[in-house]
């Protein structure tokens, strides 16, 4: 446990560390807003590179307090709290990710996502995708609690709609993770996001419905 909150601590400063030592060399203007085709519609500071490390960190204090809550109504174990920190830091990788491709199209004065090899888009659902494979190992683990897993007034029914609907949204998760990441590779831009949200909603739908049924039947 100890070391995944160091590891958790590392990527919740890392881009404000990264991003601390690039001011040095940073432009002073820097583009700071691009629309959804990807064409940029502001110029602003270089001290605007800040916001994302700031909420980085932010993020990482709030998934640090989930776990302390976790652990305190957790009476036996420590399954909830684990499965907090695990998913802060697949979310924290993820933030590490977007900082160093912003520091990227900063450093650049990217003025057409488009242009770029690699959009981002590819990388926020790749990363996304990986992270719901980790995630949808770890689910069946969760135990009954109020704000990890898949959670609906149906699956906390009981201990056993928990156990099915922690099971199935598992299994889905790491289908749909696997379909993601695989979608983030073969397309760009709109496209890329277009098919991973319809994904997500798809899989947002399925979880709900199934436990409705379990319940329904339990």
């Amino acid at each position: 446990m100890k070391t995944k909150k160091i590891i958790l601590y590392i990527f919740m400063f890392l881009p404000l560390i990264t991003v601390l030592i690039a001011l040095q060399f940073l432009p002073d203007t820097i583009p700071a807003h691009y629309d959804f085709n990807g064409k940029i519609t502001r110029w602003g500071s270089k001290y605007e590179s800040l916001i994302s490390p700031i909420w980085t960190i932010l993020f990482g204090f709030f998934m640090l307090g989930m776990a302390r809550y976790c652990a305190k109504k957790e009476e036996d174990g420590k399954n909830n709290e684990n499965i907090c920190l695990i998913t802060g830091i697949a979310c924290l990788i993820l933030f590490n990710a977007l900082t160093g491709y912003s520091l990227y199209t900063d450093f650049t004065k990217v003025e057409n996502l488009s242009l770029v090899v690699v959009d981002i888009n590819q990388i926020t659902f790749g990363i996304l995708g990986v992270s719901m494979i980790i995630i949808g190992n770890i689910m069946p683990k969760a135990r009954l609690n109020s704000i990890f897993g898949l959670r609906t007034s149906w699956s906390m029914k009981n201990e056993l709609t928990w156990k099915k609907s922690q099971r199935f949204g598992g299994i889905l998760f790491i289908i749909a993770g696997i379909i993601i990441f695989v979608v983030s590779c073969l397309t760009k831009g709109m496209t890329c996001f277009f098919w991973a949200m319809g994904i997500l909603v798809f899989v947002a739908m399925i979880s709900v419905y199934y436990t409705y049924k379990i319940a329904k039947n339990s």
